[in-house]
């Protein structure tokens, strides 16, 4: 059986990272680890540690994709949940045969080479989540 392990990150999507920095860096002094461009996601993310998990703030970069009809239609706040998992093909598989409604039925490829996927909020009451299996 598939373990969780942590939360990995929570995301915020939000319309201007340098803005929103101004509330997390500024006035929390949480300082951002990285900053960057994920063409493949059309999104830029500012990554900032909290102990063992991560906030991430993630700016949609392209008017047309899932990210920015998201934030146009729920504006800005909490996007999705991750979590760590030791075997994210397994868990998968478990979750299908529950009958609960994944996004990602087969795990995907992260550039930095993590896999993950979705489950779809309607089998969490309302809260997307993400599952990451880090690499070895």
């Amino acid at each position: 059986m598939a373990v969780v392990k942590k939360i990995n990150h929570i995301a915020i999507l939000v319309e201007d990272i340098d803005e929103s920095l101004l509330f997390w860096q500024g006035t929390l002094g949480i300082q951002p680890s990285d900053i960057k461009e994920l063409p493949s996601e059309s999104a830029r993310i500012a990554f900032l540690p909290l102990g063992e998990s991560e906030i991430e703030l993630v700016q949609p970069t392209l008017p047309d994709t899932g990210l920015s009809r998201y934030l146009a239609k729920r504006g800005e706040g909490l996007h999705h949940l991750c979590v760590e998992v030791d075997d994210l093909s397994s868990i998968l598989q478990e979750m299908k045969s529950k009958g609960t409604q994944l996004i990602n039925e087969e795990p995907r490829l992260g550039e930095d080479g993590r896999l993950y996927a979705f489950v779809h909020p309607k089998s969490t009451h309302g809260v997307l989540l993400e599952l990451y299996q880090l690499p070895k």
